[in-house]
């Protein structure tokens, strides 16, 4: 192998990237587009949940439980109801997603120190929303009869008072996590995508013929057309995580050349994953579909990124494994929010020079020089 021919080889990639428009878009325009569009659609935040309103006491306390509920930022009133069975009908009909009903007496009860019951019915449809809904509101009534309720001075106060802190994401905020993870997603299918058009590229444009002429090894040629590939798939990280801090706020905790290192190894094998599917099916239409398959769902849905990797089933569990993005989603969660560094990411470093290994592996076994 010549560094001369690599060199030359990647310069020549490198000017076929740059007359071809429609790969410069795909490499520069869309991972940032995707970012953006999956960081503010991707949520598990919920607010302004549509609320309804039957208050049979119309006291103050029932105005102030009213207004606690508004003023939370979680829910939005839409609907007030003179009886019950509207209360049925506007759940029936989806105007609301939650109805609070409150009893008559209520002030009265919760003055005496009798018991006030609340009625909160939820639409569970959406079990998530419903789900989440329902612990607000639950969070919303208990802190409103705490602060509500008359101070009795024979009750003794409880033993243990607990007082919960949350690490790394202090706010709760979904884009928080998401964000990261989005990262990884993104750029297994994205350099995967790129890749995936090299070879085939050749084949179709009959440019294979010129190339096997030339006394280029076929390792030569893999890493060279790989060295400009990997300069954009560093140059949209870059461009990702800048969107990330600045864009969404997220917070950048740990070392910039630790992220770039393992980002670099992750980019290797999904690079090599990309061309070894370029050099298996030699159709630019096919290499596309192929590598959209091998990378969007696999990453997408196995990685970490959305669903908990220990509530899986077993065997899904045991497939995860073999799931590049798991180990660099978890890279970059560790990274942007823990701050963590090379004592605790050494594992996935590991399986990440194991994926590159493979990539690079696979793509020098199926790219052939010969003509048929």
């Amino acid at each position: 192998m010549k560094l001369q021919r690599v060199t030359a080889m990647a310069r020549k990639e490198a000017i076929q990237l740059r007359r071809d428009p429609r790969s410069l878009a795909l490499a520069f325009i869309l991972p940032f587009a995707l970012i953006i569009f999956f960081g503010y659609a991707i949520t598990f935040d919920v607010r302004n949940i549509e609320l309804g309103i039957l208050d049979q006491d119309q006291s103050t306390a029932s105005r102030a439980l009213i207004q606690a509920f508004e003023s939370s930022g979680y829910f939005q009133v839409v609907e007030s109801y003179a009886r019950r069975g509207e209360v049925d009908v506007s759940l029936e009909r989806g105007a609301v997603r939650l109805a609070l009903t409150i009893p008559p007496d209520f002030q009265a009860d919760l003055m005496t120190g009798r018991d006030a019951p609340i009625r909160v019915v939820l639409d569970g449809s959406d079990a998530n929303t419903a789900t989440i809904a329902q612990n607000y509101a639950t969070a919303i009534i208990d802190r409103f009869t705490i602060t509500q309720s008359p101070t009795d001075p024979n009750r003794l106060s409880p033993p243990i008072t607990p007082e919960s802190r949350v690490w790394y994401n202090e706010t709760l905020e979904s884009q928080n996590t998401i964000v990261p993870g989005l990262v990884a997603v993104i750029m297994s299918i994205i350099a995967a995508m790129l890749t995936a058009l090299t070879i085939a590229r050749e084949w179709e444009r009959g440019t294979m013929e010129q190339l096997a002429a030339t006394p280029v090894g076929r390792a030569e040629v893999i890493l060279g057309k790989l060295i400009p590939y990997i300069g954009i798939g560093l140059a949209d990280v870059a461009l990702a995580v800048g969107a990330g801090i600045v864009v969404f706020g997220v917070p950048f905790r740990g070392s910039l050349l630790l992220l770039t290192v393992l980002t670099l190894l992750f980019l290797v094998g999904a690079l090599g994953l990309g061309m070894f599917i370029s050099a298996a099916v030699k159709s630019q239409v096919l290499a596309t579909q192929a590598a959209i398959l091998a990378t969007y769902l696999p990453a997408l849905l196995l990685s970490g990124f959305i669903f908990s990797i220990a509530t899986m089933p077993t065997v899904l569990q045991g497939l995860t494994y073999v799931i590049p993005a798991r180990y660099y989603v978890s890279v970059t969660k560790g990274v942007f929010l823990k701050g963590v560094g090379v004592d605790e990411l050494w594992p996935n470093a590991i399986a990440m020079i194991l994926f590159a290994a493979v990539g690079l592996g696979l793509a020098l076994r199926a790219f052939r020089k010969e003509i048929a």
